[in-house]
């Protein structure tokens, strides 16, 4: 079963991720389906386009755009799937809506697509826990390395280009190859901020 354009895909457990579990209890954490933070953005690959070769494979896990999984209220209140929803649990995925796919226990970023690790904040007289606009490169591409740029590097970013993610219980922002703007020295002493709810489970 393969799209001419598309990817198929299911997810890999359920299509919202809203609970965590406490003391053994499952905790639901939102109700409301159009938040796009609730929703699952892992998903695992049941079919590739024939239009064009890819490394994505039938079976490779990817984390994808939040809006493939979504559900939202049309005009008239009616719940409603996306239009990526295919049948039962499959749904078409657009190779510009996968940005990560793991092959051999390793995430490897997929097209222009790059990750940075968000760091903390040392300059006393600003009120964040986050430095803005910059972190640690933590899944770069091949255009990125064609610029020097690789991982575990420390890169400046476009202000509002980061989108939120949390993979194996990290926060990363995703962004694409061209939201990098400067490479830094990475002098060593950079701490990488993480909060608490991003590695519950």
């Amino acid at each position: 079963m393969n799209s001419v354009y598309d990817f198929i895909i299911k997810p890999i457990a359920k299509r919202y991720n809203n609970t965590k579990k406490v003391n053994n209890k499952e905790l639901v954490l939102n109700t409301k389906i159009e938040d796009f933070k609730a929703v699952s953005k892992e998903a695992i690959v049941m079919g590739i386009p024939t239009a064009f070769p890819t490394h994505i494979k039938i079976g490779d896990r990817v984390i994808i755009h939040h809006n493939v999984f979504r559900r939202f209220y049309d005009m008239k209140g009616k719940e409603k799937n996306s239009r990526s929803y295919f049948k039962e649990d499959l749904y078409f995925c657009a190779a510009d809506q996968i940005y990560l796919y793991k092959k051999d226990k390793e995430w490897l970023s997929f097209m222009n697509r790059c990750f940075v690790s968000p760091i903390h904040n040392t300059n006393p007289l600003y009120n964040r826990k986050r430095e803005p606009n910059i972190g640690i490169l933590k899944y770069d591409n091949l255009y990125l390395n064609k610029l020097g740029i690789y991982k575990d590097m420390l890169v400046s970013f476009k202000p509002v280009g980061e989108f939120e993610f949390v993979i194996d219980g990290k926060l990363l922002y995703c962004m694409k190859s061209n939201d990098i703007v400067i490479k830094h020295e990475y002098e060593g002493n950079e701490k990488e901020y993480n909060p608490s709810w991003a590695h519950c489970s």
